[in-house]
C-alpha cells in the first residue's frame, strides 16, 4: 500500500510539474513549431480532400481549395450524387448555375441560404484544420493557465480558449501531448446567457495519424463524440 500511495504521489508531481514548469506562451510556440515549423499557415494555398462517415448516412466527400493569400475559398461537396459548390473569394459568395438551379428546385427552402453556408464553411474548415496556429488569431482569449488533464487515460498539457463575443460563445480546450507538444484531443462547449459552460453541451474530437500538408501537420482522422455520453458521431479522414 505504502509503495502505491508514493507512486501515486510521484506521478501527481509528475503532472503538476507540466503545467508549472512552461507558460502559456511557451506552450503556443512548441506546439505551433511542432504542426508549423516554418510559419506556412499563413501563407496556405492547398487542397484538402476529405471523407466523412457517419453511421447510417452514405459518406460525404469534400475537395476543400483554401488560398489565404488570395482570400480563396472553395469547397464542392458530393453525397448520394448530390454535387454543390460554394465559393467565396474575398468576401464575395458566388453561386454557380447548376447551384443555382438546384436551389431553384428545391421544396423547402434552407433555413440558411446557399452564402451563409458557404461562409459557414470557410469558416468551419480554416479554423479546424488551421489549428493550433489559429489561436494567434485576434478575438481569440487564451486563459492564463496551463492546465493538465487526463483524457482517455492520457495525461496532456491543455489550453482554454474562448472568444470575444463577435467571433463566438463556445470555449474551447486543446490537448497537446506533453513531450512532443502534438494536439491529440480538441474539446468544446456551448455557453449559457451568462457565459457559463453547459456541462452536457459540446463535443470533443480525437485526433489521430499525420498528414504533411504544405509543411505542416494536419491531423488525417478526425473522429467526434457528444460530451454528455461519448456517443460517436462520425469520422473523417483527410487524404493528401
Amino acid at each position: 500500500m505504502r509503495k502505491y500511495i508514493l507512486a501515486c504521489m510521484g506521478m501527481l508531481l509528475v503532472n503538476v510539474s507540466f503545467s508549472q514548469d512552461i507558460t502559456v506562451n511557451e506552450l503556443l510556440e512548441k506546439v505551433i513549431n511542432y504542426h508549423d515549423p516554418h510559419n506556412n499557415w499563413n501563407t496556405f494555398n492547398g487542397e484538402l480532400n476529405i471523407v466523412m462517415t457517419t453511421p447510417k448516412n452514405i459518406d460525404r466527400h469534400s475537395k476543400v481549395s483554401i488560398n489565404l493569400p488570395q482570400e480563396h475559398f472553395n469547397l464542392i461537396t458530393e453525397q448520394d450524387s448530390i454535387k454543390t459548390t460554394y465559393t467565396i473569394t474575398k468576401n464575395h459568395c458566388i453561386i454557380s448555375q447548376k447551384d443555382s438551379l438546384r436551389i431553384a428546385n428545391q421544396k423547402e427552402k434552407p433555413k440558411r441560404s446557399h452564402c451563409d453556408m458557404a461562409e459557414l464553411f470557410k469558416n468551419y474548415y480554416t479554423y479546424l484544420y488551421g489549428l493550433p496556429m489559429k489561436l494567434k488569431d485576434p478575438g481569440t482569449i487564451i486563459d492564463t493557465a496551463v492546465e493538465t488533464k487526463t483524457f482517455k487515460a492520457k495525461t496532456y498539457l491543455v489550453l482554454k480558449a474562448w472568444y470575444e463575443e463577435s467571433v463566438g460563445s463556445d470555449v474551447w480546450y486543446f490537448y497537446f501531448d506533453p513531450t512532443t507538444y502534438a494536439m491529440e484531443v480538441y474539446q468544446f462547449f456551448r455557453t449559457d446567457n451568462k457565459g457559463q459552460i453547459k456541462p452536457d453541451s459540446g463535443e470533443y474530437i480525437l485526433l489521430s495519424e499525420t498528414v504533411l500538408l504544405n509543411g505542416i501537420k494536419m491531423p488525417k482522422v478526425r473522429a467526434w463524440y457528444y460530451n454528455k455520453d461519448d456517443q460517436y458521431l462520425g469520422t473523417d479522414v483527410l487524404n493528401p
